[in-house]
């Protein structure tokens, strides 16, 4: 489906939203939540992003107002996600985070103390490909998408997800390598 379509769509739900249309809002909800569950996963611990996604959906139906251009609505709601996730860590004070024990030895971690690390990795990456790749590789949003639900250029996205791939592979082979070392 053409980006001009879609952004169109989004257009008028964005108008019926704001005209109080509830159903338009859950509409936009349902078409920007994987976008915002990334942005947010990408920065936030997992066990905090429910909670910032229902305020970033919170707040944006009550700033919806206060957008100038209905077509911006996801460049809108990708920048109040951002905005949450950084008030979340400037309200939280820094606790500790100790590594899980399946962690421990070479060979005994599981699939999700492989994701979770690998997720640790990638929110160890700057900012624009983290969220590309967490869109991607975690929301399961094609490039296509990505650049219509934030409102980036499709070439920058594409560009993202290259060099945050790259990055990505570089940085967790680095981590592979002191494994494979220690079973030889």
């Amino acid at each position: 489906m053409p980006a001009e379509i879609i952004h169109s769509g989004d257009a008028a739900l964005v108008g019926a939203a704001r005209r109080g249309d509830r159903a338009a809002f859950d509409a936009l909800y349902r078409n920007y939540a994987r976008m915002v569950h990334g942005l947010l996963l990408a920065c936030a611990p997992r066990d905090a992003v429910e909670d910032l996604m229902q305020d970033v959906f919170l707040q944006a139906y009550r700033k919806l107002p206060r957008l100038r251009d209905d077509a911006a609505f996801g460049g809108w709601m990708a920048m109040i996600a951002r905005n949450r996730a950084r008030d979340y860590f400037r309200r939280t004070p820094a606790a500790s985070v100790e590594l899980p024990a399946d962690l421990a030895g070479p060979g005994s971690a599981s699939a999700e103390a492989e994701a979770a690390a690998a997720l640790a990795t990638i929110r160890a990456l700057p900012q624009a490909y983290r969220e590309t790749l967490v869109l991607r590789l975690v929301e399961g949003m094609t490039g296509e998408e990505i650049a219509e639900r934030t409102g980036l250029a499709p070439a920058s996205v594409r560009v993202n997800l290259h060099r945050g791939m790259k990055l990505l592979r570089e940085r967790l082979s680095g981590l592979a390598q002191p494994t494979e070392a220690a079973e030889t």
